[in-house]
């Protein structure tokens, strides 16, 4: 379904602990990928390519235009596509490396970050953890209907830059009340960086991962 890598994780185990690392628009499975070695060595991790190849290189999950006033807008039915697709991906992988939904858990940056919070809000029963990096929620592609007591055991990590000049940290802020209408579980920080992982996010991600994974 997808070109993807995997990480094994260094000790064998019957049922392992995994995490799913959505890449942003323009990038590739190299890239979040990059960060297995700050992770807890008895996960799996999974790095899949997004299916759209873009013509300055790299791929994406779904479109993203200008339109006449150079404001950016997402193509949100091919957006919803690649949620549904992403969530059949999640069934295989779990169907084959013997992965419990409550070890299965979410990484995203960007565009994947934004794909992250739909695939756990759309299918909480196949996710426990979610680190969403420097994106946003997309209404337009979340749940019509909500139960909110399937939402109970989700746990988010959140960050992004103050200096963002791809998502602007306004779009961000909206994340946290979001999340609080719905009672999920979450963790909230801003940096002063741009679109990116800077040096401390990257620490209190570590911490964050620690804890919870």
């Amino acid at each position: 379904m997808f070109k993807y890598l995997v990480k094994q994780p260094e000790k064998s185990v019957k049922n392992p602990k995994a995490i799913l690392m959505l890449h942003g628009f323009g990038s590739n499975e190299d890239d979040l990928i990059s960060l297995s070695s700050y992770f807890p060595d008895d996960l799996l991790i999974i790095s899949p390519r997004a299916p759209l190849a873009l013509e300055f290189g790299g791929y994406a999950w779904y479109p993203i235009y200008l339109d006449v006033q150079d404001r950016k807008i997402s193509d949100n039915q091919a957006a919803y596509e690649s949620v549904l697709r992403l969530s059949e991906f999640i069934d295989l992988l779990q169907d084959k490396y013997k992965i419990q939904p409550d070890n299965f858990n979410l990484l995203g940056f960007s565009q994947g970050a934004i794909l992250s919070y739909a695939l756990a809000l759309n299918y909480p029963e196949k996710v426990k953890n979610i680190i969403a990096l420097s994106g946003y929620i997309n209404e337009d592609i979340m749940p019509v209907q909500e139960n909110i007591e399937k939402y109970r055991h989700l746990n988010f990590f959140v960050s992004h830059g103050l200096y963002d000049d791809i998502i602007p940290v306004e779009a961000a802020r909206k994340i946290a009340p979001y999340l609080n209408r719905r009672q999920i579980k979450h963790v909230y920080k801003e940096y002063p960086m741009g679109h990116e992982i800077s040096y401390d996010c990257l620490n209190d991600l570590i911490a964050w991962t620690k804890d919870n994974l």
